[in-house]
Parts: C-alpha cells; sequence; structure tokens
C-alpha cells in the first residue's frame, strides 16, 4: 500500500512545522558585519581570502561551494 501526500507551503511555513529557528535576522547582522569589515580593509575580509576555501582546484571545495 502506498501512500503520497502533496502540502505546498513556504520556506518560512516549514521552518515553523518543523520547529527550526528563524535565523534571517542572525543571517542579515552576520552579512553586514562582513560588510562593515571589508569596507573597513579589515585583515581576512578581502573577497579573494573570503572565498579561497572554495576556489581550490579539488572537486570537494566544488560541492561545499554548492551547499
Amino acid at each position: 500500500m502506498n501512500f503520497k501526500i502533496d502540502v505546498e507551503m513556504t520556506p518560512e511555513e516549514l521552518r515553523k512545522v518543523l520547529g527550526l529557528p528563524d535565523v534571517a535576522a542572525f543571517q542579515q547582522e552576520m552579512m553586514d558585519k562582513i560588510q562593515e569589515n571589508m569596507a573597513a580593509g579589515a585583515e581576512g575580509y578581502d573577497p579573494l581570502t573570503l572565498f579561497q576555501p572554495y576556489m581550490t582546484n579539488s572537486l570537494g571545495s566544488m560541492d561545499a561551494l554548492q551547499k
């Protein structure tokens, strides 16, 4: 016996149903801090340094970038 159930919901609704926290404010705060540090020229916050772990020649790094 097979059952198929289709549910339409937004990602926000799914997070609420599963009891997951809403991290949108945290993500925005982190992006704002990164942008501030990049604008100030802080050590380690240049685009090349930030993306260097994802730009190596291995296939694992491309998987990490996609995730």
